[in-house]
């Protein structure tokens, strides 16, 4: 695992086009765990477009080489290295034959080929081909890949790879072979190979187009039952690909398979998706509504990346947002559209506030510290560090700002002409940008600035209202205010920002438009407004009120606003703005406007006090009946501790974690009977529905729970809990309850009722690797006290037998959950969660370098905490620092220490 080398910094300018390229691959395994040979044949040529070189050096880890010909004959200029292979003095056109050994049952880093279980799996994104075999492991290099598999038939029944299936047989020795082809050319990293001892749901769907198409979900034999859940979302992500974009399936089969070991949530190899079990294992006794929300939206994802990704993929990883970024787009956009269709606003409005919650707590932190990046980097020392927030979800919102620019048909025209110019190409951002522009008749050269610059761009807002002429104006400012170092150095001018607005009445209506200039009102009351300069003022004209504005509607770009608004403003737009992100949006405004308050109250001992009109706001949203309740859910949610310490000034996570279960315990207390109708209103008897209605009605009544264990008696809660925990036919309300009774146990220093829950938990699903993780999890995140720090608890579950620092979901399940979801107890004044926190990273470091890095980056912000914790934090960061190994934790700390 060690990698002791000085760490060269890969950079963007320094692209060339490799000096060879491989036209057909044929690969023959025989796999044995501990010895796997692999032949590999190649057509290689000269790449006319490159410069001349004499040698052929290809990229190899962690193999031994056995033999290599060119064109039949042994060849005795190929030199291996640490690094790969060298051939020196190479023809022009040949056929280049490598015989090697890798060690897949050794292989702990899950990347390459590795054993699982007992059976093989493949993880190749993004450098991983190379601990196969030696190659031009780069996504620039296409090829068609025949792949050959031989294994004993008793161990490894099922041999899988990528394509459609040629052949298979039986081999003497008890061994079987088959034989798989892909027809269409991918790079090294879509490379996929699964054996063992699988079993699998099959259906036979039609495409648009009548051709038959075998799907196939495999999985371990005990898991079968789990399995229709992903297979219902495989189809319907065919049917919307085909109806949304007009992509259909082009091979004649296409097989998802599960492991429990894997980095990563899944991966699109072409036409053999390999998942993390934890997105495609499902039924209602182990998967709660957020489980299978989240494996239709990555079974969507890891399918819509067979066009947007595998027929049309990046030049260099450098365009990683090329496919990430668009494919998380349309995996939202298709999540949307099973809840609410293309019509139904509130459902699709809470699909975007889910989503945008997640980009303000993740990406703007990220921008915000050492590792801030645009989302097309400039330069990287390990690629997969830059598997990142901003890459993705940043990525993905810069899609959605040309489907807000052109509208759903003109970012469609965009897309067929992309594919029409690229299929089968490995191409840039600036190619999809360009087609973008092209299809729609517009000047995007300003827009390239949302891939080259990093940071958060912030737009301050000025208003002005002119009775007499009935004007209203508009000024609108961009610029990064107190960005990170690191985001400061990209920023070249003013972004092409789609700034959506809307004007609201005294009697809580939305106005019309009517931008000076114009002849007439727009038929819409939601205006985009190209923001282009640094400095821009709109003006509508004929508002005969003053009005209240609603601003970036929809969240139409990835920026922060900042305007004035009172609290009675916020609570205005809190119940009529007609726009429901606008609405949600208002009171998080209102809530973290108070709670930073009361943070900063608590931080300096000042008794604390939470304003009636805070009260009557939640109080309104709580009984608003023709809201739905998956709304009232998200906007009866306070923003998280993790959040709110990122607007302090100086982080204090005990003083947020004061304030926020102040205002918890004083909303459960004044809005009890409240609180008790809706859950009884929202329960949900019968058999469970994994529906988007049923899913709101659930999560709604069980955040109801979740403030009544909050009670200054929470005797209520917990027997309302203890019975929801024993009559529970779904694990989302049983995890609820004993979510609640963890809490209400908190503030008394435990409780038997919550214990005997814990205990009952694990003996009922002992068997079920994700529902553990689950029970790891609730136990890492509960709230704790100074009796009772969850430090110790985590320490002691640290040596349960069912914990495996190996598995990176049981890592993350418990260590991860403790440092990145509990800060109030991870940020200790003793500094005993970072010293656990430097532990562990040192250890995944030797076997996993990938999730040790993850984990890496919860202190990556240390600078912005008080000067307790900063210097607690900083000492971790060196003890990490001067143990480590690999680049991947390398290159996290020490940007962290620069």
């Amino acid at each position: 695992m060690a990698d002791t080398a000085t760490p060269n910094v890969i950079r963007r300018a320094d692209y060339a086009p490799p000096a060879f390229l491989i036209d057909t691959v044929a690969l023959e395994f025989d796999l044995v765990p501990e010895r796997t040979v692999v032949r590999n044949t190649m057509r290689v040529r000269r790449n006319p477009d490159a410069s001349h070189a004499s040698n052929l050096e290809l990229m190899g880890e962690q193999l031994e080489f056995v033999s290599a010909t060119i064109d039949g004959a042994p060849f005795d200029n190929a030199h291996a290295h640490e690094h790969g292979l060298t051939l020196s003095n190479v023809p022009d056109h040949f056929e280049l034959t490598i015989t090697s050994i890798c060690n897949p049952a050794e292989n702990t880093t899950l990347s390459g080929l590795y054993v699982s279980g007992g059976n093989f799996f493949t993880q190749c994104e993004a450098e991983g081909f190379r601990r196969i075999t030696y190659f031009l492991d780069r996504p620039d290099v296409m090829a068609t890949f025949t792949v050959t598999l031989r294994a004993s038939k008793a161990d490894y029944p099922v041999l899988l790879s990528n394509g459609n299936l040629l052949e298979e047989g039986d081999l003497p020795d008890g061994r079987h072979f088959a034989r798989w082809e892909d027809p269409f050319r991918k790079p090294s990293y879509l490379f996929a190979l699964v054996a063992g001892k699988l079993v699998a749901l099959e259906e036979r769907v039609k495409s648009g187009s009548g051709k038959e198409k075998l799907l196939q979900v495999w999985v371990e034999p005990h898991d079968l039952d789990k399995t229709r859940h992903a297979m219902d979302s495989l189809i319907n992500s065919i049917r919307w690909d085909e109806a949304r974009f007009g992509l259909e399936l082009d091979l004649d089969r296409f097989m998802i398979v599960a492991v429990s070991d894997f980095n990563m949530g899944a991966m699109e190899n072409k036409g053999l998706n390999i998942f993390n079990t934890k997105y495609v294992l499902a039924n209602p006794e182990t998967a709660t509504d957020t489980d299978f929300a989240n494996i239709e939206a990555v079974v969507g994802h890891e399918y819509f990346h067979n066009w947007t990704g595998n027929r049309v993929t990046c030049r260099d990883w450098f365009q990683l947002s090329l496919k990430e970024g668009l494919t998380v787009f349309r995996d939202q956009e298709f999540s949307a559209d099973m809840a609410g269709g293309a019509t139904d606003e509130a459902a699709r409005a809470t699909k975007r506030i889910e989503d945008v919650r997640v980009l303000r707590q993740m990406q703007f932190a990220e921008d915000a510290g050492p590792m801030a990046h645009p989302v097309r980097p400039e330069s990287y020392v390990e690629i997969n560090n830059f598997y990142t927030m901003t890459v993705y979800e940043k990525g993905s919102e810069v899609v959605r700002m040309y489907q807000t620019l052109f509208g759903r048909d003109g970012f469609r025209k965009g897309m067929d002409l992309y594919f029409k110019r690229h299929d089968g190409q490995a191409v840039t951002c600036d190619d999809f940008r360009h087609a973008l522009a092209d299809a729609n008749g517009r000047d995007l050269a300003q827009f390239e600035r949302w891939y080259s610059q990093a940071g958060t761009p912030r737009v301050s807002v000025r208003t002005r209202y002119d009775a007499a002429q009935q004007r209203y104006s508009v000024t609108l400012a961009q610029g990064y205010g107190d960005a990170a170092p690191a985001a400061r150095e990209t920023q070249k001018g003013p972004l092409l920002i789609p700034f959506a607005i809307g004007l609201i009445g005294k009697d809580g209506s939305d106005l019309s438009l009517q931008l000076e200039g114009e002849t007439r009102a727009s038929d819409s009351t939601t205006r985009v407004l190209d923001f282009t300069q640094t400095e821009q003022t709109f003006t509508f004209v004929n508002v005969a009120q003053e009005p209240l504005p609603s601003l970036l509607r929809n969240f139409s770009a990835p920026v922060i606003v900042e305007y004035d608004y009172s609290a009675d403003q916020l609570a205005f737009l809190l119940a009529h703005d007609s726009d429901p992100f606008n609405r949600w949006e208002a009171g998080q405004r209102l809530a973290t406007r108070e709670l930073l308050t009361l943070a900063g109250r608590a931080a300096t001992g000042v008794p604390l006090q939470l304003d009636d009109s805070v009260v009557a706001a939640f109080a309104r949203v709580l009984t608003d009946e023709t809201l739905s309740p998956s709304f009232r859910e998200l906007a009866l949610m306070l923003p998280s501790e993790a959040y709110l310490a990122e607007q302090m000034a100086e982080s204090n996570p005990a003083a947020v974690h004061a304030a926020r279960q102040f205002v918890r315990k004083r909303l459960a207390n004044a809005l009890r009977k409240d609180w008790l109708a809706v859950y009884e209103k929202h329960r949900t008897p019968g058999a469970y529905e994994a529906t988007p209605e049923a899913s709101g009605h659930r999560a709604l009544k069980n955040l109801a729970l979740s403030y009544l264990a909050e009670l200054d008696d929470p005797a209520e809660a917990v027997r309302l809990a203890s019975a929801q925990y024993d009559a529970a036919n779904n694990m989302t309300d049983r995890s609820a309850a004993l979510s609640a009774l963890l809490n209400a146990a908190a503030a008394n220093g435990g409780s038997i009722e919550a214990q005997q829950a814990l205990d009952d938990f694990y003996r009922r699903f002992e068997k079920e690797p994700l529902v553990i993780d689950k029970w790891f999890a609730l136990q890492a995140t509960q709230r704790g006290s100074a009796q009772r720090p969850v430090i110790e608890i985590v320490r002691k579950l640290m040596a349960h037998p069912a914990f495996n620092l190996k598995n990176p979901n049981r890592a993350r399940s418990l260590i991860f959950s403790f440092c990145a979801a509990n800060p109030a107890q991870f940020h200790a004044e003793d500094g005993s969660g970072y010293a656990f926190w430097a532990d562990q990273v040192i250890a995944l470091d030797a076997i996993n370098p990938q999730v040790a890095a993850r984990l890496a980056r919860s202190l990556e912000l240390w600078r912005r905490f008080t000067p307790t914790l900063r210097d607690g934090m900083r000492a971790a960061l060196e003890k990490v620092a001067s143990q480590v190994k690999s680049r991947d934790v390398r290159e996290i700390v020490e940007k962290a220490l620069a």
